[in-house]
C-alpha cells in the first residue's frame, strides 16, 4: 500500500491549456490508472475512444462531452461513464477551469487509444 501526498506528483505534460498529473499507477505497482487534470476554457480532449473503460469526475468548471452522436453539457458533481470503444471527447465550455478525476482500470490506457480527430499527447504512454 502507498499513501500519495498530491502536491509531491510531478505534472505530466499534456496539452496546451490541459495540466495532467498521474495520481496514482504503475508506479505504485498498480494495473489502474487515478490522473487528475486542470483544464482550462476551451481546451479538452479530441473525439477518441479507449479499449477499457473511463471514469471521468468533474469536481468543478463545466464541460461539453460527446459521447458517441450526443452531446451532453456537464458540470460539478457529475461523472462520466464511458464504456470500452465509445467515441468520446470533450472541451471545457464555462469561463473557468475544469477540475477532473479520470479513472482506468487499465495501466496505460493510452497504448491503446484511437484519436478520431487530432493527435495524442506527446507524451500518452507515461
Amino acid at each position: 500500500m502507498t499513501i500519495i501526498n498530491h502536491r509531491d506528483v510531478p505534472e505530466t505534460p499534456w496539452r496546451p491549456r490541459y495540466r495532467m498529473w498521474h495520481i496514482a499507477g504503475p508506479q505504485q505497482g498498480l494495473s489502474s490508472r487515478l490522473s487528475y487534470s486542470e483544464v482550462a476554457p476551451g481546451a479538452g480532449a479530441p473525439l477518441h475512444f479507449h479499449e477499457s473503460d473511463e471514469i471521468i469526475v468533474v469536481l468543478s468548471g463545466e464541460l461539453e462531452v460527446r459521447i458517441g452522436e450526443h452531446t451532453h453539457r456537464v458540470g460539478a458533481d457529475h461523472t462520466i461513464a464511458v464504456p470500452p470503444g465509445t467515441p468520446h471527447g470533450f472541451t471545457v465550455s464555462g469561463e473557468s477551469d475544469a477540475r477532473l478525476y479520470t479513472f482506468f482500470p487499465v495501466s496505460d490506457p493510452f497504448g491503446k487509444t484511437t484519436f478520431l480527430e487530432g493527435t495524442p499527447p506527446p507524451t500518452a504512454s507515461r
